[in-house]
């Protein structure tokens, strides 16, 4: 008998390679787009704004470039994993403005690959080509992807890390792939360089390792022979392997670069939760304080993606209970909701009180994954009947009553004492528009009409006009965009940087002033002091009414209304 293997014409193969090269162009004009926007959108800013976390990074960044460093002692600790991505900056550039400037560029081009991830993302979730491709560009216009890209934050660069781990997690579990493997360990162990966060990325994939591992080790029955039993477990042992491998050694590298960053600037120790974190843990006070905590920054992840996080989180549940569905995505759905579910919980238990809404209510934390729920929930509303599509509906306006009743009832009237800061809810602030306090029900209406907008454009038409969706969401994350259009900057620079040489701080200067100046100061490494300046230093920062001592003379910078003014060195030139 002849076996005849048909070879595709050269016209196919020429097609298919025409096709591949468009994607790739589609793709990388994707991502110059989303770049030129945040470019656009973060055009005026040249500092700090989100202080301490901005400057802690910027230093670490600096001091690992070469560059001075500070006195970081008793502050948190902002890890490694972030800052090492920036060093280059700082090899090329020592001028504060610049640096910020150029660090805006890295967080702008990090955002805007969430673009191809997504795509890659979809199509792994069985989502047509033409469809992918316009529902993960507007899928990059998502909040969570704008509102930290132009800023120095490890949040810069979650999402996309997610992202792309996630793809990296859904190709080890699906095709046993070694390279898949080794990159879903090196990037969740990254994780965990970059922020606390990840130390959750990085168990969950450990978890999933092991689930895989165990599921490779049922080989088919039609393996009979014992050799070819040992050979196929052996080969399908080596994903696993590659994954913890690489967790491994990223993991000690982390290590490594995260001590050095504590020895050489936080050298009296940084700010220690772990007592707190065991009462949280340990007692049924803490228990409360962290669940419904987690509650909040649930509600929250809801509302800020317009409540398709909801849509999403109810599809995810569904699906990994239907014994029918691919194995490859009920592991990436328990993946996803176990990967949000821990952070939400362990950030929450973590977090002192520090009397401000945020610690209740507070979206930063599970900005990480909203991306990716937003990526479910469009799959869900897309792909899904009718009948599902209202049902997963009414699911995340459960879930959002759920979890924002919790909230507000375990916070009580704190939700209107504390204090209420504007950096926290950038999407709750555009559904209310309320900059000074927090309606939770406003807000909560506002993203379910916007739900039932998507919805609508779901139910009202068919599937291969779903894409309408999409179009809706546009509209909203085109409307959230314009609404944080900068304005140019006014009035004169509060902070100015002091002249060249040493320059000291009195200890009684608050941190709101001496942390952003020590970057600001980018030629030497401030020096914190007690009682009268050092010898040597040139300017002197000291509480506003303070009288200078001899040789030194008043500047009149700062005020009474900033809490500080400056003195100057006559001896310095």
């Amino acid at each position: 008998m002849t076996t005849v293997f048909m070879a595709p014409a050269p016209a196919q193969v020429a097609a298919r390679r025409e096709n591949r090269s468009r994607l790739w162009w589609l793709l990388a004009a994707g991502w110059v787009a989303h770049v030129g926007l945040r470019l656009w959108l973060y055009r005026y800013h040249t500092g700090p704004v989100a202080n301490p976390d901005e400057t802690g990074y910027l230093l670490a960044a600096r001091w690992l470039a070469g560059g001075p460093g500070a006195d970081l002692t008793g502050s948190t600790f902002y890890q490694g994993g972030y800052p090492v991505l920036l060093v280059p900056i700082f090899w090329l550039t020592s001028d504060p403005v610049l640096a910020y400037r150029l660090v805006v560029v890295v967080g702008s081009m990090a955002a805007a690959s969430a673009y191809p991830l997504a795509y890659l993302l979809l199509r792994r979730m069985g989502l047509g080509g033409r469809a992918a491709l316009i529902a993960a560009f507007v899928a990059a216009l998502s909040p969570a992807l704008l509102v930290f890209s132009g800023l120095a934050l490890t949040d810069a660069i979650l999402p996309v890390l997610v992202l792309a781990w996630l793809v990296a997690v859904h190709d080890l579990v699906a095709y046993g792939s070694v390279r898949a493997g080794a990159a879903a360990g090196g990037l969740s162990a990254f994780a965990m360089a970059a922020h606390l966060r990840g130390t959750v990325v990085l168990a969950v994939c450990v978890l999933v390792v092991m689930v895989a591992a165990v599921r490779w080790r049922a080989v088919p029955q039609a393996v009979r022979r014992r050799a070819l039993m040992s050979a196929v477990r052996r080969r399908m042992a080596r994903p696993a392997v590659a994954a913890l491998g690489s967790a491994g050694a990223v993991v000690a590298a982390g290590k490594a670069l995260n001590g050095a960053l504590a020895a050489a600037l936080y050298p009296g120790g940084s700010r220690d939760l772990s007592g707190l974190l065991m009462s949280r843990l340990t007692t049924l006070d803490g228990q409360a304080w962290a669940l419904s905590g987690a509650a909040g920054q649930l509600w929250y992840l809801i509302v800020g993606t317009w409540g398709l996080a909801g849509v999403g989180l109810a599809g995810a549940a569904a699906l990994l209970v239907r014994r029918s569905a691919p194995f490859q995505h009920r592991v990436l759905a328990g993946t996803l909701l176990l990967t949000t579910l821990g952070v939400a919980y362990a950030s929450s238990a973590a977090l002192p009180d520090e009397h401000r809404v945020g610690n209740y209510v507070y979206g930063r934390y599970l900005a990480s994954v909203a991306v990716a729920w937003t990526l479910a929930g469009l799959v869900v509303l897309l792909k899904g009947g009718r009948l599902a599509v209202v049902r997963h509906a009414a699911a995340a306006a459960g879930l959002t009553a759920l979890t924002g009743g919790a909230a507000a009832w375990y916070a009580g009237d704190r939700l209107e004492r504390y204090g209420f800061i504007a950096f926290d809810f950038p999407e709750v602030i555009f559904l209310t528009g309320d900059r000074d306090s927090l309606d939770l029900v406003a807000a909560s209406m506002t993203a379910l009409i916007m739900l039932a907008c998507l919805i609508a454009a779901a139910f009202l038409t068919t599937r291969r006009t779903r894409l309408l969706v999409v179009g809706a969401l546009a509209l909203i994350d085109i409307a959230f965009t314009a609404w944080q259009a900068p304005a140019p900057p006014s009035g004169a620079d509060w902070l100015p940087a002091p002249p060249p040489g040493r320059v000291a701080v009195d200890r009684r200067v608050k941190w709101n002033v001496w942390v952003p100046l020590a970057y600001r100061v980018s030629w030497t490494k401030i020096e914190l002091y007690g009682g009268r300046p050092p010898e040597g230093a040139c300017t002197a920062v000291v509480p506003y009414g303070a009288l200078p001592p001899p040789g030194w003379a008043a500047t009149g910078r700062g005020g009474a209304h900033m809490g500080w003014t400056t003195w100057s060195n006559g001896h310095c030139g």
